[in-house]
């Protein structure tokens, strides 16, 4: 049932309710569903449930987020960032790859509406220039940047104070308990051990249990013992049916894993394939030549353009450009020449064609900077005028070639595959990637040359060429005054050339590795790599603008392959073989590309053989040994172990998560109605019902609670979010007092403009009473909890229950003025004592419960370390029998044996001391706990407050 504005009425008594309602701060789902409704995004239970068990305790360490591959970690970790934001904890910083940082900058903004700033060593030295001594405490938003900057920094991180830290791919850390393990790893977990953490991987465990133990030490230290006590209770001999059982339940407070099979199970996502196809080409010979030429002279050690020392970074950009076309050799030849014409040798800042090179550079952690040689050594003027005339020959022969086999190739194939994808029924749309934006320019020019003109959008770095700027001022000029604009330029162009690229006026969106970063098009099901990467994680990165949640058909990956290059087609078959990428179901690489921890030292790898083989034979054993060094799938006892360990095999979890879906649903239909009727008290003069009871318009613009038809009717997102609309609203209602008078209502719940009635409101008709609403919070150690008491009798002495008197004050109103604060309104205030008595309880009850989880964690770690002094103890006892074998060799000499005497004899003293501290370190230890303890304890130690909000005399009718 839907009613006119005029007709359904609200009071500012009214709308200072709603306020309250919407904006409480308590660490329940209630409070979480401010931060759902805001969010741009179809939501999936199982992803309400990961955010849920990040948030579900305000004192522990952190949790890990395990959830597997293509089940949006990314939504989960931005929901926990939103409630965060929203509980005005500000302080966030994320870790993520190089790679992935515009992505997050991107999925932040245009999902959660959040803010970010992504912090690297340019925009570092700038706030340290403009005074700032601490640059990452000086910027706005959500603090984005690398695991190599965050590392290298890392006392400015320790200095700073943050209410969460992100870590994304965090199997990046996972060997961080080892003695060698990553320097990176141990500098982040020292860094930032107080802050509440939140780690992403969906491969927590890909070699060895230890790995558990090892990411689970970057949340909380006194989790587990040390890793000689996990080695002895957990594996080997202590891996017991019983020992994991035990593992679990020590996991269960601090690690979440759903599988895909489970969320399919549920119907809550249809998994779609990946279908690969090859387009082969043979180039003719002056391809050929061009790039055998630039190949052998980049592989000698005598040039003055790379020296005898050439960083790798440095080659592995020109490679690139080989590999991708000759329009874009062309291009670095001519850059190459200018320098050295200018005494200058090459560096990876000679040219913006390779878009992701900054990105690169910073994850290879700076080391290898854009500087070849440190040495200044004088160039020899007969050597530059030989090399000279020597690239001025590639360059003429570069110029010669007027046409790409390879673009050629694709000229002549598009047209079938486009067709293919037509009759399954999907979009007539292709997506050509490209590492260099010379070819991207190239493409364009030959597409549109084929019978494409009109139909073509790009997508890179800049996106300064004329077409995308025209595109760029229409879209700004079309959602003028919408927020879909965010005011951030690179988020803007990528939405505006998106849009486009939707349309139907286009069919194919030709993108650099960087333009794509942070990109959705699950509306396209065809992509085309027409260079591929060396780094397996960009190409699934690629792969993943098109193969994701809401794609509705197969998505078929064409790649463009070089019969006459054999590196080429090595690469390709390590990319299709061993890491999976190009077929399959959704995800299906994710357990090879886990065991990469930086893509760029893959690609290293593959730069090293490309350098140093000559011939097709060197090149295929070198490839032959790199593909040995890969796993081609987790071993079936670590698959057995992270089976037993970290996935919940209980029957209810598909039936939890259908229920979850309809209380989701529930929640987010009762808080969209609460900002609606908070429009409706709040501006009066709105004009309601403009899309059935979803929207109204206010002062020319028109407003939704749903973020969907906001996007397809461009009206504005009504949600509580900084500098929304809803927000300003809300905060002025809150900000009224409505204490010093009561207010006289009389409530028409024939009128409530929703469908559904109010049945036990209308069963009041004819009655009148009083009601006193206030608010009961406690704040425990920055936590805040809030809850709203209603107190509501009749004029006869009824007491109205709780979720009535809320009904009740749904209902349209009218207001009969204010009065004087109501006689008889001692059965309201020992109602409201009541109430406040049981919400006191319920924080106690929760407290205690808080008290206890933490109390049974560091009882567990106390029993760990007497075990890591047991197996501390085991390992020396151990070390000291081999050692007296080894001395009773007769192949030894004296002086030998002599050594590992006094070396038996050290190890026996060690053993001797910690027998001895055994009993010392136990009381430290349990002191410690208590001490711990006492501490968490006097936290929880707060009275609840109460503070009255208004009282009304009412009366229905």
């Amino acid at each position: 049932m839907t009613t006119s504005a005029a007709a359904a009425q609200y009071t500012p008594v009214q709308g200072h309710f709603f306020a309250h309602s919407l904006m409480l701060e308590s660490i329940d789902e209630e409070s979480f569903t401010r931060s759902l409704s805001a969010a741009r995004v179809d939501m999936n239970p199982h992803q309400v449930e990961a955010s849920l068990f990040a948030l579900k305790s305000p004192f522990g360490k952190g949790v890990l987020l395990a959830d597997e591959v293509g089940l949006g970690k990314t939504i989960e970790a931005g929901l926990v960032m939103a409630q965060k934001w929203a509980e005005q904890k500000r302080r966030i910083l994320l870790i993520a790859p190089a790679s992935l940082r515009k992505q997050w900058e991107q999925e932040l903004i245009e999902k959660f509406g959040l803010s970010s700033t992504i912090m690297e060593a340019g925009r570092y030295r700038e706030l340290k220039k403009a005074g700032h001594k601490q640059p990452f405490q000086a910027v706005k938003g959500v603090v984005i940047t690398s695991y190599e900057f965050a590392a290298m920094k890392k006392d400015d991180l320790r200095m700073a104070r943050w209410d969460l830290v992100v870590f994304d791919e965090a199997h990046r850390l996972r060997n961080v308990y080892k003695k060698n393990g990553s320097q990176r790893a141990k500098d982040l977990r020292d860094a930032l051990k107080d802050p509440f953490k939140v780690l992403l991987t969906a491969t927590p465990l890909q070699n060895s249990l230890l790995e558990l133990y090892g990411i689970v030490s970057i949340i909380d230290e006194n989790h587990f013992g040390g890793d000689a006590a996990f080695k002895k209770l957990y594996t080997g001999a202590g891996a017991t049916p019983a020992s994991t059982e035990a593992l679990r339940d020590r996991l269960k407070p601090i690690c979440h894993r759903t599988l895909r099979r489970q969320v399919q199970e549920a119907g809550h996502i249809n998994f779609t394939k990946r279908n690969a196809v090859v387009f082969d080409f043979e180039p003719p010979d002056l391809e050929v030549k061009l790039y055998n030429a630039v190949s052998s002279f980049l592989q000698r050690k005598d040039t003055v353009s790379y020296g005898d020392r050439a960083n790798q970074l440095v080659i592995l950009q020109i490679r690139k450009i080989l590999g991708s076309s000759t329009f874009a050799v062309t291009r670095y030849l001519e850059t190459l020449i200018a320098r050295l014409e200018k005494m200058q040798t090459a560096d990876t800042a000679m040219t913006d064609d390779i878009d992701t090179m900054e990105e690169i550079v910073e994850e290879a952690g700076g080391d290898e900077g854009a500087d070849v040689d440190d040495d200044e050594t004088p160039i020899d003027p007969l050597k530059l005028a030989t090399e000279l005339v020597e690239l001025r020959g590639f360059l003429g022969l570069a110029r010669s070639i007027g046409a790409n086999a390879k673009g050629e190739k694709l000229i002549d194939q598009l047209p079938v595959v486009l067709d293919g994808i037509v009759a399954k029924k999907g979009a007539r749309k292709a997506v050509i990637f490209t590492e260099s934006v010379r070819t991207q320019t190239y493409l364009a020019e030959l597409l549109s040359a084929n019978g494409y003109a009109g139909q073509i959008v790009l997508m890179n770095g800049s996106n300064n060429d004329p077409s995308s700027q025209e595109i760029y001022k229409n879209w700004k000029a079309q959602h003028a005054g919408s927020d879909r604009v965010s005011n951030s330029r690179t988020a803007d162009m990528k939405a505006a050339i998106v849009d486009a690229f939707k349309s139907d006026e286009k069919t194919i969106l030709i993108a650099t590795e960087s333009g794509a970063e942070g990109i959705n098009l699950q509306f396209c099901s065809l992509l085309i790599n027409f260079d591929l990467p060396w780094n397996p994680q960009r190409v699934e990165q690629r792969i993943g603008r098109c193969h994701r949640y809401g794609q509705k058909i197969d998505v078929t990956v064409v790649n463009m392959l070089n019969l006459k290059n054999q590196a080429e087609f090595r690469i390709h078959q390590l990319l299709q073989n061993k890491f999976k990428l190009f077929e399959g179901v959704f995800g299906s690489s994710d357990e090879v590309l886990g065991t990469i921890e930086r893509g760029v030292d893959f690609e290293k790898k593959v730069l090293d053989i490309v350098q140093e083989c000559r011939t097709p034979e060197d090149i295929n054993e070198a490839f032959d040994a790199l593909q040995a060094e890969l796993q081609d799938t987790i071993s079936a006892e670590v698959a057995s172990a992270r089976a037993k360990v970290l996935e919940q095999f209980d029957a209810d979890v598909v039936s939890r998560l259908n229920t979850r879906k309809n209380s989701l649903t529930q929640a987010l239909d009762d808080f969209s109605r609460r900002l609606l009727l908070l429009a409706r008290a709040e501006l009066p003069s709105a004009e309601f019902d403009i899309d059935g009871d979803h929207a109204f318009r206010h002062e020319g613009e028109i407003f939704t609670p749903h973020w969907q038809i906001a996007g397809e009717k461009d009206w504005q997102f009504f949600r509580l979010t900084d500098e929304n609309a809803a927000k300003v609203t809300a905060d002025k209602a809150l900000s009224r007092d409505h204490t010093a008078q009561a207010s006289a209502l009389t409530f028409k719940p024939r009128l409530f403009p929703f469908d559904g009635q109010l049945a036990d409101v209308q069963a009041l008709v004819g009655t009148s009473g009083l009601l006193r609403v206030s608010k009961a919070s406690v704040n425990t150690s920055g936590n805040l909890r809030e809850d709203l008491l209603l107190s509501c009798i009749t004029n006869d002495g009824r007491i109205i229950p709780v979720d009535t008197a809320k009904r009740l004050l749904t209902a349209p109103a009218r207001d009969d003025g204010s009065i004087a604060m109501p006689s008889g309104a001692a059965p309201l205030m020992k109602t409201e004592e009541t109430l406040f008595a049981e919400f006191g309880e319920a924080v106690k009850k929760q407290n205690f419960q808080w008290l206890e989880e933490e109390e049974a964690r560091l009882d567990n770690y106390s029993k760990d370390m007497e075990v890591e002094i047991e197996a501390q103890i085991d390992e020396l006892d151990d070390e000291v029998r081999q050692l007296r074998k080894d001395r009773r060799s007769p192949d030894i000499s004296m002086e030998e044996k002599l050594s590992l005497g006094r070396k038996i004899k050290k190890v026996e003293d060690e053993i001797d001391d910690l027998k001895f501290s055994k009993h010392e370190r136990r009381k430290a230890i349990r002191k410690k706990i208590n001490e711990m303890l006492d501490e968490f304890s006097e936290s929880l130690n707060r009275k609840p407050e109460l503070k009255h909000l208004f009282s009304i005399r009412w009366s229905v009718e």
